[in-house]
């Protein structure tokens, strides 16, 4: 006879792991570093089947989610966002770590998400994080050059722009052995910078933290990615469809790559101009060019095709795109 489900909630912060159980009163606290770990996956063998629910903390979850992996139990990380607005939409306001782990327990059992295994992109993840941490500081520091009066000021800030640029190289050449090492993702890579205007940056951004690409639908990765149009309507009213949410570092790579192939891809470019005399509104045509980027590479990976203009159809023009 089959066991029933259990639904496990876990609240992670720096220091501890809180667990809650859905329709269970028991309540455990283990500390967030290796032993506590073990604890707590030796309780979720205890429980078998479970389906062990928690919220991304910023990389705090990793070690977490790696051990559960390794330890073959299904596991579901999900945006914090989602948590909050479950609870509000429950008339849960008040907020601990012990009433976030119920919350979080209560999500598994009413949303049955699909489980999700340790990416196996993950180190490629943190060093695309870590790039776009030093470009965001060689931009901070160039501001400051521009704003500083001393000589010796701009000295000590064009040295440190210096030293910015070469860690930005050598991780530059980090990510690209990273890929060159993982047979799958470079057959991916090669695939993807097939297409003009998509260079490394954006391919090793959408390979880290869009590993979704070229499994799901147009629709579903526009979405994911937060680059489809969302209706706003009400009764009679109609309100303006508006793109939010999403992948924000996926989306900026996007938008920077889309930006180049607005120039020098043929069909993006061919695309931009003609929603440019239609609607006007060239925000509005560069977004939609994103979401069209974006559906040809999904469209890329899910047949294992290298880029061909003329496979690719013109969509027609429409007005609230």
């Amino acid at each position: 006879m089959n066991k029933e489900q259990n639904y496990i909630g876990v609240d992670i912060s720096k220091d501890n792991l809180d667990i809650a159980v859905y329709g269970s009163k028991n309540r455990w606290r283990f500390t967030n570093n290796m032993p506590g770990i073990k604890q707590a996956i030796d309780l979720f063998k205890n429980m078998l089947p479970v389906l062990v629910i928690f919220e991304a903390t910023g990389g705090l979850e990793l070690s977490f989610w790696a051990a559960l992996t390794e330890a073959d139990i299904d596991a579901v990380l999900v945006n914090p966002r989602q948590i909050r607005d479950f609870a509000k939409a429950g008339g849960k306001l008040a907020k601990t770590d012990t009433l976030d782990a119920e919350i979080i327990a209560h999500y598994g059992q009413a949303m049955q998400p699909k489980p999700q295994p340790f990416p196996d992109t993950q180190d490629l993840k943190e060093l695309v994080a870590r790039r776009n941490q030093i470009v965001e500081m060689i931009s901070a520091e160039k501001n400051r050059f521009k704003a500083a009066r001393s000589a010796d000021i701009k000295q000590d800030i064009t040295v440190n722009i210096e030293w910015l640029e070469s860690r930005l190289k050598n991780l530059d050449q980090d990510l690209k052995k990273s890929i060159k090492e993982n047979p799958v993702l470079q057959e991916k890579d090669q695939l993807l910078r097939s297409t003009p205007g998509v260079g490394y940056a954006l391919s090793a951004t959408l390979l880290a933290c869009l590993p979704e690409l070229g499994k799901l639908n147009r629709h579903q990765v526009a979405a994911l990615v937060g680059v489809a149009p969302l209706n706003r309507d009400s009764g009679l009213m109609k309100g303006k469809r508006a793109v939010w949410g999403g992948r924000g570092r996926v989306r900026k790579a996007l938008y920077m790559a889309t930006l180049v192939a607005t120039r020098y891809n043929p069909v993006i470019s061919s695309f931009y101009h003609r929603l440019c005399d239609g609607i006007k509104v060239k925000k509005l045509a560069l977004i939609a060019c994103m979401r069209k980027l974006l559906t040809i590479l999904n469209s890329m990976l899910k047949t294992h095709s290298y880029w061909n203009r003329q496979l690719i159809q013109e969509p027609p023009i429409l007005m609230n795109n």
